[in-house]
């Protein structure tokens, strides 16, 4: 399995830009399909935003669709989520997660085998 650490959680205020950034190791990233994946306490892990392996294609949820910004860098092993306009519901602990490329890019956290452990991004009001 790839490992992945995902680094760029902070506290920022409403409005404000942020970028995070996951990192894998252990194996290619050209290998998998890749998301992000957002969690608050006590809620289920809500989906995103998803790249395939080659960065052709990209889904986003309906909640951060034109504000987030989904990319990868397969030679860096690095996968990058723009976050812009952030808004105080965006508030979660954020999580990278990979998968086998695939024929269709899963947006379902149960499509995914790696995860990273998450980095938290707050947004005061």
């Amino acid at each position: 399995q790839v490992q992945l650490v995902e680094s760029g959680g902070g506290l920022v205020q409403a409005g404000d830009s942020l970028s995070l950034s996951c990192t894998a190791s252990g194996r290619t990233l050209s290998s998998y399909d890749l998301g992000w994946f957002r969690q608050v306490p006590g809620k289920e892990r809500e989906f995103v935003s998803a790249i395939g392996w080659s960065g052709g294609t990209t889904y986003y949820a309906d909640s951060v669709k034109g504000r987030f910004f989904i990319s990868r860098d397969n030679v860096k092993n690095t996968m990058y989520l723009q976050m812009n306009s952030l808004k105080p519901e965006d508030t979660a602990i954020y999580y990278c997660a990979a998968r086998s490329r695939a024929w269709v890019v899963s947006r379902i956290s149960t499509g995914y085998d790696s995860w990273g452990r998450g980095t938290r991004v707050t947004v005061s009001s």
